[in-house]
């Protein structure tokens, strides 16, 4: 996770300020670390969740928490649509739904798009749907007839995966520096009545030429690499496989919590894939970034149609 030496100066801010609350000590180390986003603003949240990491695996003792942390996601109620969503079977050729109208909805607060893509999750993807944290785009796609086929969510990358570190050539300080160059296709969703075939490489094809774009305007950044965990049993990963996503490997099961006695909760394994959206993504990931990715993606796309 770290190393020795920023362990110890860890150890020793606590020990100088005892009375200061984990909020100002999370603060300060992203001071004196220098850990700021793009835009230039501490990254003090990152700091804190690695304090609390620390904290569990019995490497530091943080001070008590001075109020219970909000659960705004708990919170959170699921608009009520204005219009109901058809669910009458779609079962058409791909073609014949063209052209599609694939909308970047999370800027749009208020509006029917935002309301149907997170409703649409909430109410019928398996893990079901809340709220994003941290920079993300909502993709909401629908077909010439204004029909709603599919909601694809990116967000930000998982903190560490052994497969996708050694695939970029990452240690732990690179991976520190580069995970806000990756972003991680966390939903994606084609309601159980839309049956089109080929549909689901087509927009995984056509989000990741945009993507980067996107992400650029609404955050001040690019991003180089787009990664997806497939969960095992449950999905083949065909539509990934079919859009030129390369599996690199499979997680181990293992989650980052554990369990009150001190055991590992149990997680089911997912397989991992990755699309790089720049030619020499490695280098762009390691902070040696030549020319901005272009607005083609690395990898020609699929058929779109039989």
């Amino acid at each position: 996770m770290i190393g020795a030496t920023d362990l110890e100066q860890v150890r020793q801010l606590l020990a100088a300020h005892p009375d200061w609350s984990r909020r100002r000590l999370s603060q300060q180390l992203a001071v004196l670390w220098n850990w700021r986003n793009p835009a230039g603003q501490l990254k003090d949240m990152a700091a804190r969740t690695l304090l609390l990491k620390l904290e569990q695996r019995d490497w530091i003792a943080l001070p008590p928490r001075r109020q219970a942390p909000s659960n705004r996601m708990r919170a959170k109620r699921m608009p009520t649509l204005p219009v109901l969503v058809p669910e009458s079977p779609v079962p058409e050729d791909l073609g014949r739904l063209l052209p599609l109208d694939i909308r970047e909805v999370s800027t749009s607060a208020g509006n029917l798009g935002r309301a149907l893509f997170e409703s649409l999750l909430h109410h019928h993807h398996y893990l079901s749907y809340r709220s994003p944290v941290g920079e993300n785009l909502q993709y909401l796609a629908s077909d010439r007839h204004g029909r709603p086929l599919a909601c694809l969510l990116f967000g930000a990358a998982a903190w560490q995966c052994a497969d996708r570190d050694d695939y970029i050539g990452w240690d732990g300080l690179t991976r520190g520096q580069g995970l806000h160059w990756i972003a991680n296709n966390t939903r994606f969703l084609i309601p159980s009545w839309v049956r089109v075939p080929h549909l689901a490489s087509h927009l995984l094809s056509r989000i990741a030429r945009r993507l980067s774009h996107d992400w650029q305007g609404k955050y001040g950044h690019p991003i180089y690499l787009l990664e997806t965990f497939v969960e095992a049993g449950r999905f083949a990963g065909s539509c990934y496989r079919a859009a030129n996503w390369r599996r690199v490997g499979r997680t181990k099961g293992r989650s980052r919590q554990n369990r009150p006695d001190g055991r590992p909760y149990r997680l089911p394994l997912k397989d991992v894939y990755l699309y790089p959206l720049h030619p020499r993504f490695r280098s762009c990931l390691a902070g040696r970034q030549g020319p901005p990715p272009q607005s083609q993606s690395l990898n020609p796309s699929p058929p779109t149609a039989p």
